[in-house]
């Protein structure tokens, strides 16, 4: 098994890194992209998938079987990724040699994916990956908290839209969910980005809105601090972050502003004592709870500097419960929320903020007189960090579409048997195993990479996230079909599954942004 792996994971690379040079001649080094962005978004992909086919060529015994029949179909469908764009590359042989088209085959044979289904449903989908017993440790407390206190909620959050409860928050500050990547000296634990990612992903099974994000927001800042933050602000902030005595919310994006980051135009303008904070905010997720909003501003209002002119401040403000928010300072300065009505991710609440000369003392601009103009730099580390905490959500969302549906077809009954004795549900059912598979091998390979060096893991982070994201998505959507008619019904929980997966490619990086700039750039510029 694990030989058929390799073998179909050595040709891929061969191909994959054909068209990658490819692309790198014709965009010149990236500096092209933009007149190239569809060659690059299909290259960027396939890389991706050979990257995935990589790390399941890599995966534990246990997952071998699943891995094989992920590994086969990702590589059968590569080459009709690149075929429209093979002629602009001059890649004028696509086709596998012999022995990697025989392993594919039998990797994509109906019966070794109907195998996959039968194992699936046998164990109602709970298909855990092997871990060390530390982790494995982690996992197990996670899932039972999950299953106490999260899953018997969700539903409930989700058909009111519901605020995410403050007993969730308590109860996962006690168990240390959110100092988990902190060092421990400023009094996280230490354990790690995939203990980090085990935690995200057992939450998002029990609800992606009211639990599995909840500690991205403070990961998010723990890392921008830890990057660049002072010795006294990383003293300050990030004990008080692991703990959750402060919960955090991201601001970056604008009415105006996306995915073009360098053209934020929120300002903060010098005042005594530190600076006013003036300008719209968009999708801050969060908002109204938290105590802090981590925000991107510009402090030079020359334009043409572009990132060079942003800074990046930790924004004291009061919580809120509800869907809309006015707080006021002594010195007149306001700040107003709106959360934005969306058809899933409900819990979190995404909020539309105006802030007018709201102050912020000059000992919370993040590095101090050093950060800045570095705002930009320094919330890209946290961005990485977010996108891994997503490949990390998305694994555990389609975890919970996977366990859901198993359940179903072995007690929906029609024409007289349980419909997952039919061929064609448990290839469908094989089908989301083997993805699901997938997206955990890049994601925990991410993590594992994160913790021997951020910098240099994160364009796997960005991986890890497309794939598994898009996955999610996937997974979710046939488990509907599975359902029938029910899975339009909102009293199954796979037509939450469904509505929350459609913002995992969204967030922390729009999909084709995600593809072009930060993966297809990566592999383009070396």
């Amino acid at each position: 098994m694990a030989d058929d792996r390799s073998v179909i994971s050595v040709a891929v690379q061969a191909l994959a890194e054909r068209a990658v040079e490819a692309t790198r001649t014709l965009t010149r080094g990236g500096e092209g992209i933009d007149e190239h962005q569809v060659v690059v978004e299909r290259v960027a992909y396939a890389a991706t998938e050979a990257r995935v086919i990589a790390e399941l060529a890599r995966a534990p015994e246990p997952m071998a079987a699943a891995a094989r029949v992920a590994a086969a179909e990702l590589a059968a469908a590569i080459p009709y990724r690149l075929a429209p764009i093979a002629p602009l590359l001059g890649l004028h042989d696509l086709a596998y040699d012999a022995q990697t088209t025989a392993a594919i085959a039998a990797g994509i044979a109906p019966v070794a994916v109907e195998e996959i289904g039968a194992t699936a449903m046998a164990a109602e989908g709970r298909l855990l990956w092997p871990l060390d017993e530390i982790l494995t440790e982690v996992r197990a407390n996670v899932r039972a908290f999950a299953e106490r206190e999260i899953i018997p909620h969700a539903e409930r959050i989700h058909h009111h839209d519901e605020l995410v409860p403050e007993r969730f928050i308590s109860e996962m500050a006690k168990l240390g969910y959110f100092g988990l990547a902190i060092p421990e000296k400023y009094g996280g634990h230490e354990l790690g980005n995939l203990a980090m990612i085990l935690t995200t992903e057992e939450l998002s099974r029990g609800s992606l809105a009211a639990a599995g994000s909840l500690i991205t927001r403070p990961e998010i800042l723990a890392k921008a601090l830890i990057a660049g933050g002072t010795e006294e602000q990383k003293q300050h902030w990030l004990p008080r972050l692991a703990s959750g005595e402060v919960m955090a919310a991201i601001s970056v994006t604008e009415p105006n502003v996306g995915s073009d980051v360098a053209s934020v135009a929120c300002s903060a303008h010098a005042a005594d004592g530190g600076y006013t904070i003036t300008g719209a905010k968009a999708w801050c997720t969060f908002a109204g709870r938290a105590d802090v909003i981590a925000l991107l501003a510009r402090t030079d209002p020359d334009l043409s500097k572009g990132a060079r002119g942003l800074t990046l401040f930790i924004v004291d403000k009061p919580r809120f419960d509800g869907h809309e928010f006015t707080a006021t300072q002594p010195g007149g300065g306001t700040l107003t929320g709106k959360a934005d009505r969306t058809p899933g991710y409900r819990g979190m609440h995404s909020f539309t903020l105006s802030f007018d000369t709201w102050f912020v003392p000059g000992a919370q601009l993040v590095g101090g007189a050093e950060g800045l103009g570095r705002g930009f730099a320094l919330q890209m580390a946290g961005f990485a960090a977010g996108r891994l905490q997503t490949g990390g959500r998305a694994c555990g969302l389609t975890a919970a579409a996977l366990e859901h549906t198993s359940r179903y077809v072995a007690e929906r009954k029609q024409f007289g048997r349980a419909i997952g004795e039919y061929g064609l549900t448990r290839y469908h059912l094989g089908r989301m195993a083997s993805r699901l598979t997938a997206a955990r091998a890049i994601t925990y390979a991410a993590a594992t990479a994160m913790d021997a060096d951020e910098r240099r893991a994160s364009p796997l982070a960005a991986m890890a996230k497309l794939f598994a994201c898009d996955v999610a998505v996937e997974v979710t959507q046939l488990g509907q079909l599975l359902h029938g008619g029910w899975g339009y019904a909102e009293e199954y929980p796979i037509s939450r599954y469904v509505a929350d997966a459609q913002v995992l490619p969204i967030f922390e990086g729009v999909k084709p942004i995600l593809t072009l700039k930060v993966i297809g750039r990566s592999l383009l510029s070396r």
